[in-house]
């Protein structure tokens, strides 16, 4: 499994103006080949009437499906720049569909590409989350080593997915795995060992501004 990549966590959209000609940008997350061809679709009946619905899509972790189409415009002038423009952002599970409303014309080659290039002062409300494979660990420590716990996990930079408190404290950390070795030694010495230690499992997790996303 990828250790962490990017993805379009919320669809955003854009516009831009040049020469008379209207391009819209619309993105959406697409997790499917046919996520990506639904929203391509939907697109192309919401702007019935323009005469270029250019598109460009990468899904999976490592990218492992990744389509473009110029849709009319001429052979690598559309599709292909908009599909750089998603890699060169590193960007999985994502389609973009650029659509355009010809003004007379041309512009060469990139031109409908240029308003995901110029990312936010364009694109309205996209999000982007890294995704990031965690173990969830589950420590269990009695009230004396909740304090230093908690500390190591903030020094660390590991978050927390929940905690539950009785005759002992039971926290739920989201620890990269990278990080999960030195975690458990800093833990164990922090505490005297008297900590119990317990993986649950692995997911891939991120933050969405401050609000915290288990996938």
């Amino acid at each position: 499994m990828v250790e962490s990549y990017k993805i379009l966590y919320r669809e955003g959209s854009g516009e831009l103006v040049e020469k008379k000609s209207r391009f819209i940008a619309d993105l959406r997350p697409a997790v499917t080949e046919e996520d990506a061809l639904a929203f391509i679709e939907e697109t192309r009946k919401k702007y019935w009437d323009a005469r270029h619905h250019c598109f460009a899509y990468i899904i999976g972790d490592r990218g492992q499906t990744a389509r473009c189409s110029d849709d009319g415009e001429p052979s690598q002038t559309a599709g292909k720049p908009m599909m750089d423009v998603l890699a060169g952002a590193e960007l999985h599970d994502v389609c973009a569909v650029v659509t355009r409303y010809f003004g007379g014309t041309l512009l060469g080659t990139g031109a409908g590409a240029g308003i995901l290039r110029r990312g936010e002062r364009r694109l309205r409300n996209c999000v982007v989350v890294e995704k990031r494979l965690a173990v969830k660990l589950e420590i269990t420590t009695d009230y004396n080593g909740v304090g230093k716990i908690q500390y190591i996990a903030a020094q660390e930079g590991i978050d927390t997915l929940d905690s539950r408190y009785s005759d002992k404290a039971v926290f739920t950390f989201l620890v990269p795995v990278a990080k999960e070795e030195r975690f458990r030694a800093q833990v164990t010495e922090g505490t005297g060992a008297r900590a119990v230690m317990q993986r649950a499992g692995q997911v891939y997790y991120g933050k969405a501004g401050e609000e915290l996303v288990v996938f």
